[in-house]
């Protein structure tokens, strides 16, 4: 894996020490050390950043991993690539392996495309090339004006599956949500098992529900049409009750998204797998966020085991909940980073990758 030319640098932008995990991983399997630089807050919470090697006429790869405190990940990031063109390198890569703000990414109501935001700023920080792994939308590479490799965790997930799972093949592959299905369904053409999808959400019990006797008297309308203007009104949308699409009985049930953080949708759709019969539930995620009480949840919850890569640090949480297992991806981003800086093909770490992975 050492195979590399010279003129290769590698920082970690993270001041936090338990994020620096990965990257030491990944200089390892390249054979390299790890740049030297201070990254650390003022008194005054200010980020300063100090090079203290040379780097002109350089590769310089900046590998950043989200901590808690997602804002100073971003500026610790901003700083160390200006910092790199201010001093002259060759070209300069990011290693985001989670994209910070990524839910953000559609227009909602009167907010803002933050992801959108966030890669102008990296670009106009100097960014030449960024290495991330499965975005939230694929869309997201349209914001940059740099090219963009977004990797995918999956291979690492269905190894994990086929060689810690006992008797996977009666397993069955869940999406907890439609939303995920393409994902789910992915999962399971590769494994070759079956697919259900979950749909509906919780219904409130007869007590708890409205009954009117409180509610301002309706207006009758005539049809659908605003009386102001000849526009149609969209009907609201309205979920049925929670139905699970496949049979799971007697089978293990398989959860896959591609972010684990609030996990009350994971422990909701864990519940209802156990009342249709799954004996065993997992969760599998690319991105472990697990923020506030997340291990607890899911210590407590009909959860087996959960799932994710090192993209984001998380061994706190480990500590906080046993089910909580890690599969290691330093394996594909140092990969990457020895083929971008040799200028060898990237095509070889998307072999078999369709448009919905």
């Amino acid at each position: 894996m050492n195979d590399t030319k010279g003129g290769l640098v590698i920082f970690t932008a993270n001041s936090h020490p338990s994020s620096r995990e990965l990257s030491k991983r990944i200089a390892e399997r390249l054979g390299v050390e790890l740049g030297k630089v201070q990254v650390y807050q003022e008194a005054n919470r200010e980020t300063r950043v100090q090079i203290q090697e040379s780097v002109r006429g350089k590769d310089v790869f900046v590998i950043q991993t989200v901590s808690k405190d997602v804002n100073t990940t971003i500026m610790e990031m901003l700083i160390m690539v200006y910092a790199c063109r201010t001093s002259c390198a060759r070209s300069i890569t990011g290693v985001l392996p989670y994209f910070p703000y990524s839910k953000q990414c559609k227009m909602r109501k009167r907010g803002s495309i933050v992801s959108k935001l966030i890669a102008s700023m990296m670009c106009k920080a100097g960014l030449t090339h960024l290495i991330t792994m499965d975005l939230h939308q694929k869309e997201i590479q349209g914001f940059f004006n740099i090219p963009v490799d977004n990797l995918r965790a999956s291979p690492f997930l269905l190894q994990y599956i086929q060689e810690e799972i006992p008797d996977y093949r009666n397993a069955v592959i869940v999406a907890k949500s439609p939303a995920s299905a393409k994902r789910a369904q992915s999962f399971a053409e590769r494994l070759r098992l079956g697919l259900a999808v979950i749909h509906g959400e919780a219904q409130d019990a007869e007590s708890d529900q409205v009954d009117g006797r409180h509610s301002p008297p309706t207006v009758k309308t005539t049809g659908a049409i605003h009386p102001s203007m000849d526009i149609p009104l969209l009907i609201p949308k309205e979920k049925p009750p929670i139905t699970v699409v496949g049979d799971v009985g007697g089978r293990i049930a398989i959860i896959v998204d591609d972010i684990i953080d609030d996990v009350s949708s994971f422990v909701a759709a864990a519940e209802t797998l156990k009342e249709r019969g799954a004996y065993k539930i997992y969760v599998m995620a690319t991105h472990g966020i697990l923020s506030s009480d997340a291990p607890r949840f899911i210590e407590e919850s009909a959860i087996d085991e959960v799932v994710v890569t090192n993209t984001i640090p998380h061994e706190l949480q480990k500590l906080q909940c046993p089910k909580i297992k890690t599969a290691d991806i330093s394996m594909i981003l140092s990969e990457a980073i020895r083929r971008i800086h040799n200028g060898e093909s990237m095509s070889y770490l998307f072999r078999n990758i369709g448009m919905d992975d």
